[in-house]
């Protein structure tokens, strides 16, 4: 089942148009280029949009949407490879919105709305996926003060941002950590390399950070946080799949061999309608998931379906972006050609949260 609602078809027009004026391929090699500087300017935009606050509840400043209607904004983004702190100020909304107490809410969810910026460090340093391999710990000391050790990775945009919510294991039971960027110590935050060009990725180091405890969030969802992320990112992956077609196929009606477009011959027209029919394919997954997300309570079905888009998008977006390489010949190869950011792209995201190997061991044990 699929259905596309009104807000998504205006978020869709809306981000299109937006992404493709405000990111051609030339400036996200400039952004590349420069190390990847927060665009104030972009960001600001976008707060100015509302994009920030859609999923917010009304009544902290958001347009209280459900995270589904953000799935055509980050679909938009991921076929012009925009890569903002929009994904991870998402995210910690929705943490702080399923696991927040009115105070916190109330303190953190107006200044994400209005353009702060959040992130969420749920990957612990080994890159495990799953979250009962968490090893950052939350200790209590015998006089009662709360500290906070461990080390994750792949943290989005925390040298930008103003706060970090940090998943932790409390003796068994997983929780949530705020911790303010601006109370680390020099060296806790630290720029990561990444295949992904595109990505602020840091990795997060903490030694007995002091912790309050109205810096503890009440709630432990975990489970539906993850999911989250994943169908964020696999909206990226079914907007970057479109985004390697239009390369590939604006190649292929330029290049010319033997006095011939290459594009004329079947040996690319097949895989090409392969790489359309994956794009389609992905894109039917990833709405079917927004769909589920949006009406399903039980949340194991809204896992099987989250998980099956992801797969499919891991799948097809890494095939995709391969082909984008070799149908360009030796000039694929080489740091000039586009298609190898897009395969970048679809590799650094395909091993976010599980690849399609792990997704389909834990479609396995959901579905049989």
């Amino acid at each position: 089942m699929i259905r596309f609602s009104e807000e998504q078809a205006m978020l869709l027009d809306t981000a299109r148009e937006f992404c493709q004026k405000r990111a051609p391929i030339d400036a996200v090699r400039q952004a590349i280029q420069a190390g990847q500087p927060l665009d104030a300017t972009l960001w600001q935009t976008m707060v100015d949009l509302g994009w920030l606050g859609v999923t917010i509840p009304e009544i902290y400043g958001g347009l209280g949407l459900d995270l589904a209607d953000t799935v055509p904004i980050f679909e938009a983004m991921g076929r012009q490879l925009l890569a903002t702190p929009l994904l991870a100020s998402t995210l910690a909304a929705q943490v702080l919105i399923a696991n927040g107490s009115d105070d916190q809410k109330n303190q953190w969810l107006p200044k994400i709305a209005a353009g702060q910026i959040a992130t969420v460090a749920l990957t612990e340093a080994n890159g495990a996926w799953d979250a009962d391999q968490i090893t950052a710990r939350l200790n209590q000391s015998a006089s009662g003060e709360m500290t906070l050790t461990g080390s994750k990775a792949f943290v989005l945009d925390a040298g930008v941002a103003d706060v970090i919510l940090v998943s932790a294991l409390q003796g068994e039971s997983l929780r949530w950590c705020l911790v303010d960027t601006g109370e680390l110590p020099d060296g806790a935050i630290q720029r990561e390399v990444v295949i992904d060009e595109t990505r602020r990725s840091y990795s997060l180091v903490l030694s007995d950070l002091s912790i309050r405890a109205d810096q503890i969030l009440p709630g432990t969802a975990f489970k539906k946080i993850e999911l989250a992320a994943m169908l964020l990112i696999t909206a990226e992956m079914s907007g970057g799949l479109e985004g390697v077609l239009a390369v590939i196929v604006g190649y292929l009606n330029t290049r010319k061999q033997f006095d011939r477009l290459i594009g004329s011959y079947q040996a690319m027209k097949h895989p090409t309608v392969d790489i359309l029919m994956g794009a389609e394919m992905t894109r039917s997954y990833l709405y079917h998931a927004a769909t589920v997300w949006r009406d399903e309570t039980d949340l194991a079905v809204v896992e099987s379906a989250v998980r099956m888009a992801k797969c499919c998008a891991s799948e097809q977006f890494s095939e995709a972006g391969d082909r984008g390489i070799q149908f360009h010949g030796g000039f694929g190869f080489t740091y000039e050609c586009d298609a190898q950011l897009y395969l970048r792209r679809a590799l650094w995201s395909q091993y976010q949260f599980g690849d399609e190997r792990h997704q389909r061991q834990k479609l396995s044990a959901l579905l049989f």
